[in-house]
């Protein structure tokens, strides 16, 4: 039977390295933890913000693998790991992680046409690796890397039709544009989770399931509330937008450096070191920002709570 997931927040989920560039598995087992204390709904694993593509499969399968044996309970996964350009290696990688006993898996929509290929292409590719994966609820991550490809309603609405699907992250930062898929999918069970900060309480209000971005990485207590009360306490989720909207500029400064270092100043034990960015990119004055970022987060929830 396939799970249903909950609505709320799914953080990204970070991968953290050892100062010798090995998973960090102490530190992993710190930050699933940090995240259930936090209010999430699940956590979004194996996905770029875990540096996938600077993975092994070898190694995306061992995290995976951990993160299902360490897990918080009734906290539920979806997890990606698909960056495979040849669709039947996708379909071996794809069991071995549903293997593991995953809620959901993600697919992301890059990897089933190039970026001058069509919809249909797409679609025919997607339903080829769906049809021949264990059943189990699917996701897709519009993830920008190597190129970004936003999902269009037509494409939305063939998944919608075939039930297979449940989750999508959306990364289009258009809320006009969020209407529409949420038209294309009305209905059916797939979800939408907004990955921007932005735009994120106008999206709950027209109908998307939650929040799924790299901000919860910082503080996804502010997110998870904003998700729990912007039907009953509309004020407070006002302010909370405001406060989570304007400090999404953190994604444009040296993610994922700086998150592991605000994780840090909020007891994680663990250091910068990334494989996709140079950690040489964080310098004093960004290191500034996010601590003083970090003590501002700290005094917004004193007021607010």
């Amino acid at each position: 039977m396939i799970k249903s997931i909950p609505n709320g927040v799914y953080p990204t989920m970070i991968t953290p390295y050892t100062t010798d560039n090995k998973i960090d598995y102490n530190a992993v087992e710190q930050l699933l933890h940090w995240y259930k204390e936090r209010g999430v709904a699940g956590i979004f694993a194996i996905c770029q913000s875990s540096e996938i593509f600077f993975l092994s499969f070898e190694e995306k399968l061992e995290l995976l693998k951990f993160i299902m044996a360490h897990k918080p309970a009734d906290l539920a996964i979806v997890a990606s790991g698909h960056t495979a350009d040849d669709l039947d290696t996708q379909i071996n990688e794809a069991k071995a992680f549903i293997d593991c006993g995953i809620d959901s898996y993600v697919f992301i929509s890059n990897r089933f046409a190039k970026a001058d290929e069509d919809d249909d292409i797409l679609l025919k590719n997607m339903e080829y690796v769906a049809s021949n994966i264990p059943e189990i609820g699917l996701g897709v991550y519009e993830c920008p890397y190597p190129y970004k490809r936003i999902l269009t309603p037509y494409v939305l609405e063939r998944m919608a039709e075939t039930g297979k699907y449940q989750f999508l992250k959306d990364t289009c930062c258009d809320i006009d544009m969020i209407q529409k898929k949420l038209d294309a999918v009305k209905g059916s069970e797939l979800k939408i989770y907004n990955a921007n900060s932005a735009t994120l309480l106008d999206s709950l209000k027209i109908g998307c399931a939650g929040f799924s971005g790299v901000m919860a990485n910082f503080h996804p207590e502010i997110y998870a509330d904003l998700c729990n009360c912007w039907k009953t306490e509309p004020e407070k989720a006002e302010k909370l937008q405001n406060f989570a909207g304007f400090f999404s500029v953190a994604e444009c400064q040296c993610y994922p450096v700086n998150a592991k270092y605000y994780l840090s100043l909020d007891g994680i034990d663990i250091n910068i070191d990334s494989r996709a960015r140079n950690k040489a990119e964080f310098t004093p004055n960004r290191m500034a920002e996010i601590k003083q970022m970090y003590e501002l987060t700290k005094d917004f929830k004193k007021l607010i709570y």
